[in-house]
């Protein structure tokens, strides 16, 4: 399979974005508002922007720089977007046909409620919530509107990716029994430091920025990108990277909820004001005999095996390893008999039984691109069509409260029965009390 890159990405979904500019009329695009443009939020706009058939109407940020950057793109464009600081308003824009929010984790299910609400088709990043309970009522509320809904694991539209999905599902490498997923990086010493608590420099800009999380001393930490270390933000790595795996792992397998949970791990060694665990180990457990597992070292960023993949399933007939821009299936050599019993007085009895050794399948490499302007555009055609998208919030919701209940699991430092119709914990009435927090007021979750 040919790599496909953002210079022929274009090609390879059918046409260039000033091809479509040029056959599309402003009736055929679909019209934008972004929640939330820093950093991700940046990262998805220009994955929109490759699209001719999109327009942006209008952005939504707390903070002025990142509106003056991200207007910046669009008027070099010919546009002139309206500009908002409380997404709520920018909801009322009725000539808007779709929203992409990509704020910290804890307000994606307040704003995507909202947005649904207000019959906007709805893109939000990952992870889809901060609680499980979230992410059910998200689900619900997508469907009681009929919105178009797609949750940014990007991973779900890279074609090569499709193909290795759909490689393993139709048994391509057997029966898969482990999969793994690898976060390694190296922030020790220091990690993100550990400043100390201060005044915010704008009270009501922190205040909004909390939103429903707990009322706490501004730290300077626990704003923008650095929230990921915090808990009444984010899940920590687990969440963050790990659902990119757990959803792409899944995915392959063909599995939906996992039937137990277990993790261990904690802050060992980087010296920094975090809250998540900067090493971590966590396993679910599968109903037909698979394991999924999450391994995250943050002080060594040593190859996690031979060939430094990013993702590992083993099957019985070969090991498919995914890295971010290829895929490669190494085949099993299997014994044609069955094993002989070792024994000192029968070495030649071992001999005769040794058998041959067989590979069931023959090795596979294929080569991509995991840009996220095919999430984008994929979410653009399922505007357009009314079509579920490639990462439904369904399927978002699953891969993401997996990686949820992960953190329960290793914050109350139990191995965990999961019931996936139900949502709750059977063997913990005291890890359920995890599933969700209370908001602060006068913030609900309707």
């Amino acid at each position: 399979m040919a790599a496909i890159t953002r210079r022929n990405f274009a090609r390879a979904a059918g046409a260039t974005a000033l091809s479509y500019s040029r056959i599309l009329g402003a009736n055929d695009r679909v019209r934008i508002g972004y929640i939330g443009l820093g950093n991700r939020g940046d990262q998805v706009q220009d994955a929109f922007l490759e699209h001719g058939d999109q327009e942006t109407v209008a952005l939504c940020d707390l903070r002025d720089d990142y509106l003056d950057w991200a207007e910046a793109k669009e008027r070099k464009r010919g546009l002139a977007p309206r500009r908002f600081k409380d997404y709520r308003k920018l909801l009322e824009i009725k000539d808007m046909d779709a929203v992409v929010i990509c704020t910290p984790d804890h307000w994606h299910a307040l704003q995507f409620i909202d947005a649904c609400r207000a019959g906007k088709d709805v893109y939000v990043e990952k992870p889809l919530s901060l609680t499980v309970y979230e992410g059910r009522r998200m689900v619900e509320v997508a469907r009681e509107t009929g919105r178009v809904t797609q949750v940014g694991i990007h991973r779900r539209s890279a074609p090569f990716l499709i193909e290795a999905a759909e490689f393993v599902r139709s048994g391509g490498i057997g029966h898969v029994l482990v999969a793994r997923g690898f976060h390694y990086r190296n922030e020790w010493p220091h990690g993100i430091g550990d400043p100390p608590d201060t005044n915010p420099p704008d009270e009501w800009e922190w205040d909004q920025w909390l939103g429903p999380a707990p009322k706490v001393p501004y730290n300077r930490n626990r704003t923008y990108y650095n929230f990921r270390w915090f808990y009444h933000y984010s899940g920590g790595q687990l969440t963050n990277f790990g659902v990119h795996y757990m959803d792409m792992l899944r995915w392959a397998m063909n599995l939906e909820w996992p039937k137990s949970v277990t993790a261990i791990g904690g802050k060992y060694a980087v010296e920094d004001n975090r809250e998540i665990p900067d090493t971590l180990e966590v396993l679910w457990d599968y109903e037909g005999g698979h394991i999924i597992n999450f391994s995250q070292c943050d002080c060594n960023m040593a190859p996690g095996n031979a060939q430094n993949a990013e993702m590992i399933l083993r099957g019985t007939k070969g090991t498919m390893y995914i890295h971010f821009s290829h895929w490669e299936v190494v085949p099993e050599e299997i014994n044609d008999r069955p094993r002989y019993p070792r024994s000192p007085v029968d070495r030649e009895g071992e001999r005769a039984n040794r058998g041959r050794r067989v590979k069931l399948i023959e090795a596979r490499r294929a080569k991509g691109s995991q840009d996220t302007a095919f999430h984008a555009r994929n979410f653009l055609d399922c505007v357009k069509s009314r079509a579920r998208c490639n990462c439904d919030i369904l399927d978002g919701h699953i891969s993401t409260a997996a990686t949820l209940i992960g953190n329960i699991a290793h914050r109350t430092r139990s191995h965990l029965v999961w019931d996936g119709k139900a949502e709750r914990f059977t063997n913990n009435e005291e890890a359920n009390r995890w599933l969700h927090y209370e908001y602060r007021p006068p913030y609900k979750l309707s």
